[in-house]
C-alpha cells in the first residue's frame, strides 16, 4: 500500500467552522435568552457611545468657539443677544442663563443690586447642573453593561455545560465529538458578554473623564463670569 494513500486516508479534516447563528439556534432556551439579552445590550451600548462621541466633541467646540468670541473683547450684550435667539450648549448656556438673571436684576430693580450676584451664582450653578445632566445620561448604562455583562454571559456558560453534562449522562458518551459542540455554545454566551462589555467599559471610562474635563471648564467660567458680575455691581454701587 502506498504510504501517501494511508496518510491521506487518516488525515480528515478535524472540525468545520460553525457560524454564530448555528451555535445560537443549537444553545438551550436559557442560553439563547441570554445571548439575546447580551446582543441587544451590545447594539445599545454603541448607540449611546457613537451619540455621546459627537454629543462631547460638540461641547468641546462650541466651548472653544464662545471663549475665543467671549474673550475677544465683543461687548457682552451683543455677545447675548446674539446667543439668545439660537440653542446653545456647554459654556454657552450658562452665559446666557448668568446674563439673562443679570438682565432681569438690573431692569427689573436697580436698588437690589446686593442679591444679584447671589441670583447669578444660583443661577449658573443650576445651568451647570443641567449641562453636566444631559451630557451624561445614559452613561449609567454602559457602567452597568461593563460590571454585569460578563457574568451574564458567565451565567449562559455554566448553564449551557450544566445542560451538555445532562446530555453527556443520558447518552453515556463521553468522546470529544459529543462534548465539543456544547460546551462550544456555552462559552459563546461569554464571549457575547465580554463583547458587551469590553467597549461599554473603555468608553464609559473615556466620558467620565470627558465630561470631568467640560465640568472644570463650566466651573472656571462660572467663577470668572462671577467676578465680572462683582466688579459691575461695585462699579454700579458707587
Amino acid at each position: 500500500m502506498d504510504p501517501t494513500d494511508l496518510t491521506a486516508t487518516n488525515i480528515a479534516p478535524a472540525s468545520h467552522g460553525v457560524s454564530f447563528v448555528e451555535l445560537f439556534l443549537a444553545a438551550s432556551p436559557v442560553v439563547q435568552l441570554v445571548m439575546f439579552g447580551l446582543l441587544l445590550a451590545s447594539i445599545w451600548s454603541w448607540a449611546i457611545i457613537i451619540e455621546k462621541i459627537f454629543a462631547f466633541r460638540r461641547a468641546r467646540l462650541e466651548a472653544d468657539q464662545f471663549e475665543q468670541t467671549f474673550w475677544s473683547g465683543q461687548s457682552l450684550d451683543e455677545l447675548y443677544n446674539s446667543l439668545a435667539r439660537s440653542p446653545t450648549i456647554a459654556v454657552a448656556a450658562l452665559f446666557v442663563a448668568a446674563m439673562r438673571e443679570w438682565k432681569r436684576s438690573v431692569e427689573g430693580d436697580i436698588r437690589a443690586l446686593g442679591g444679584i450676584q447671589l441670583r447669578v451664582e444660583k443661577v449658573m450653578d443650576v445651568t451647570i447642573s443641567r449641562e453636566m445632566e444631559r451630557l451624561d445620561r445614559r452613561l449609567l448604562f454602559l457602567a452597568t453593561v461593563g460590571s454585569t455583562a460578563p457574568f451574564v454571559g458567565l451565567f449562559g456558560t455554566v448553564w449551557g455545560i450544566m445542560t451538555s453534562f445532562q446530555a453527556i449522562a443520558v447518552s453515556k458518551n463521553t468522546s470529544l465529538a459529543v462534548v465539543a459542540p456544547g460546551i462550544a455554545e456555552a462559552l459563546f454566551a461569554t464571549a457575547l458578554g465580554l463583547m458587551a462589555a469590553i467597549p461599554a467599559v473603555v468608553f464609559y471610562n473615556k466620558f467620565s473623564a470627558d465630561s470631568a474635563q467640560i465640568s472644570q471648564r463650566l466651573e472656571a467660567f462660572a467663577d470668572e463670569f462671577a467676578a465680572i458680575v462683582s466688579r459691575q455691581i461695585d462699579a454700579r454701587g458707587q
